[in-house]
């Protein structure tokens, strides 16, 4: 089924205790398109400036994504320097530049409108419910946040949640923003907004889908190497929403999977930097991981 995405695209730089990358591809619809699209064709929405450089570009277009929603615009292009230490568990943000992303919303293509399965990555809640109301009827739409709008945009960012199905979040957001110490309790405190599940990630820890029917856990999935987490999350969320997108079943089961296969393909998206690692990978490969997963944690 059709799977659109709203988000950033961005130039990157990440150092990490090993190495640097400069000028790399990045953004949270980038990571989240290139893992969606080993499971289904996606859909971009997004902005850039006259700086994008022309083989990030085709990147994009090796995959089935369609750049449709992707518009350039005069001024500069979202730039994130980002450095990690110790065991790369968080980043410490060195330097942000919004650029065109800051203030351009390009709206959505009028083929666009019809999606089914919805994912609006990390951006402004106002931003988000405006994307929501130019969807006709889409069946499954999860949101992400982070806390910089818990921070600033607290009372849209909930009233957001009373029109998705699904959150993404991780454990120390939803303590942020449900003022409750255990995550666990805060999740379901979130289910009574209206969603359907909430997933909360843990990072190295892995991450517990909440429904009202079950709690369920996955630990994550070990890496190769860990080179650079970067975009981790999204590549999470991008495996979860293309699984769900290519099968249409969002039951329990269901979900259950999407978890799964989130779980993986963000296993070895963090084994380079940008999306170097999910550029020499395929689909049989991430089958390959996810029967391991499964022999290490039982059927899902």
């Amino acid at each position: 089924m059709s799977l659109l995405v709203v988000g950033s695209v961005a130039i990157d730089t990440v150092e990490t205790p090993k190495s640097k990358a400069e000028g790399v591809l990045g953004g949270s619809a980038t990571y989240f398109s290139y893992a969606a699209s080993f499971f289904s064709p996606v859909r971009l929405v997004g902005v850039v400036g006259e700086d994008f450089p022309p083989h990030f570009t085709n990147v994009f277009l090796k995959k089935p994504i369609d750049l449709s929603g992707l518009v350039m615009v005069p001024g500069k292009t979202f730039r994130w320097h980002g450095r990690y230490t110790g065991r790369m568990n968080e980043a410490e943000t060195v330097k942000v530049e919004l650029g065109v992303f800051g203030n351009t919303h390009p709206g959505l293509p009028e083929k666009f409108k019809d999606s089914k399965f919805v994912f609006l990555a990390n951006a402004s809640p106002h931003l988000q419910r405006r994307i929501l109301r130019e969807m006709e009827a889409p069946e499954l739409v999860v949101a992400d946040t982070m806390n910089y709008w818990i921070e600033n945009e607290r009372e849209a960012l909930l009233e957001l949640f009373k029109r998705v199905e699904g959150i993404l979040i991780n454990d120390q957001e939803i303590r942020m923003l449900t003022l409750e110490p255990d995550f666990a309790r805060g999740a379901k405190g979130l289910l009574a907004f209206h969603p359907k599940f909430v997933v909360v990630k843990k990072g190295d820890e892995g991450s517990v889908l909440f429904t009202s029917e079950e709690e369920f856990s996955l630990p994550a999935f070990p890496p190769k190497e860990l080179k650079d987490p970067t975009g981790a999350g999204d590549v999470f969320a991008g495996g979860m929403m293309g699984y769900l997108a290519e099968s249409g079943d969002h039951s329990l089961s269901g979900l259950k999977k999407a978890l799964a296969y989130g779980t993986v393909v963000a296993s070895i998206g963090v084994e380079d930097f940008s999306l170097g690692a999910l550029e020499r990978t395929g689909r049989e490969a991430i089958e390959v991981s996810l029967c391991q997963l499964m022999h290490m944690t039982g059927p899902t």
